[in-house]
């Protein structure tokens, strides 16, 4: 019987016996068992193969985020417990500190760029969400988790550096979990 629904006949969907194997390690871990390590950001990180008749990405992707959701949860108290409310608030802010500098840069400098030959994010959309992220740090304007985690830029020659722009998206999304 499948985890998940599969894909229609002729598309390509996730490997079920990726997905199940990684869920059910993800179990180990949520269970307690000291062999298995795994974080929130491990979760987020997780890509599997797409195979025929494989399981519905947007499926496994929800499940995913919401695995995801709880790890972080635990993450979070466990850290308050052994650092101490007033020094993980900290950590937090200096956190988001570090990623409005970022966004405060100028327009188009906000990243490091690809050459002409090599394509990287839409400088324009990446500015755009970049406004958006900060008016969510500085002026608490709405923004979910799912909408950071979810955001698709096209690509352009001479871009902004993918890597840069994920990094600080996955910096974004872990402060955004810490302090639901």
């Amino acid at each position: 019987m499948a985890t998940f629904p599969t894909v229609k006949r002729g598309k390509r969907g996730y490997d079920p016996a990726e997905v199940d194997d990684f869920l059910g390690t993800a179990r180990k871990a949520y269970d307690g068992d000291p062999d298995v390590q795994l974080t929130s950001e491990d979760i987020r990180r997780t890509g599997f193969t797409l195979r025929h008749h494989g399981y519905r990405p947007e499926a496994v992707d929800g499940a995913l985020e919401r695995l995801e959701d709880v790890f972080a949860v635990r993450e979070r108290e466990l850290a308050r417990q052994e650092m101490g409310e007033t020094r993980w608030l900290d950590e937090a802010r200096a956190t988001a500190q570090v990623i409005l500098n970022r966004l405060g840069r100028e327009e188009s400098h906000r990243f490091s760029r690809t050459s002409i030959f090599t394509i990287g994010y839409n400088r324009r959309e990446v500015d755009k969400f970049a406004k958006r992220l900060s008016r969510y740090f500085r002026d608490g304007m709405p923004l979910s988790v799912d909408e950071v985690r979810t955001i698709v830029f096209r690509q352009q020659r001479g871009g902004y550096r993918e890597a840069q722009v994920d990094l600080l998206l996955d910096a974004v999304v872990d402060v955004m979990l810490a302090v639901r």
